[in-house]
This record gives structure tokens, C-alpha cells and sequence, in this order.
């Protein structure tokens, strides 16, 4: 599952990435550790250590967090976005449209 940091436009992958997300976001609302993680009401260790990319944190908590920061998230199916399917696509044959491509060139 990716979720996507919508506003900054990016892609969150990993715990590392989130804890990214909500550093960045925190400091750039000018909000100490002490201060968000008091908001938040979890401990400054534990929001250290989301921050820093742990993973097993619990989700109402870091929903919390992203809530106080103004952030949402968006959940994105890549399969559909992909356009992936179990469905056999029959395409042209790249060579057969080079040939083609080239007879055309040359007359």
C-alpha cells in the first residue's frame, strides 16, 4: 500500500517516510517536539522515534499527529492506477510498426 502525502505530493512507502513527512511538516508549522508530542498527547520519545523512521507505531496515534499538522491522507490502488489486470492485451508487434514506419520514411 503507498499513501500519498497529497499536499507535498509525495509518496509514502516506509515508516522512514512518514516520520519524514511529520518532521518536516512540524517544523516548518514551527512547532517543537515537545510542544507537537503534547498536542498529540504521546511522549517526546515516541514521536523522536516516528520521526526517525521506527516502524510499529500505533496508528490512532500517528493519525493524531498528521491531524494536528494538517495532513491527509490519500489511499492510492497502483493496480488500477497502472491499469493492471489478469487480462491478455493483444498489441501490435513493435518491429511490425518500425517496418512500417520505415517503408513510409523511404518512399
Amino acid at each position: 500500500m503507498i499513501v500519498n502525502f497529497v499536499d507535498m505530493g509525495v509518496f509514502i512507502t516506509t515508516p522512514r517516510d512518514i516520520g519524514a513527512a511529520i518532521k518536516h511538516r512540524r517544523r516548518q508549522r514551527g512547532l517543537g517536539q515537545v510542544e507537537l508530542a503534547a498536542r498529540a498527547r504521546v511522549s517526546r520519545q515516541w514521536l523522536i522515534q516516528v520521526e526517525g523512521g521506527k516502524p510499529g507505531a500505533a496508528l490512532g496515534p500517528v493519525l493524531r499527529l498528521l491531524n494536528i499538522l494538517g495532513i491527509r491522507l490519500a489511499l492510492a490502488d497502483l493496480d488500477q492506477q497502472a491499469g493492471h489486470s489478469d487480462e491478455i492485451l493483444d498489441l501490435p508487434d513493435p518491429s511490425a510498426i518500425l517496418e512500417r514506419y520505415r517503408n513510409e520514411s523511404s518512399q
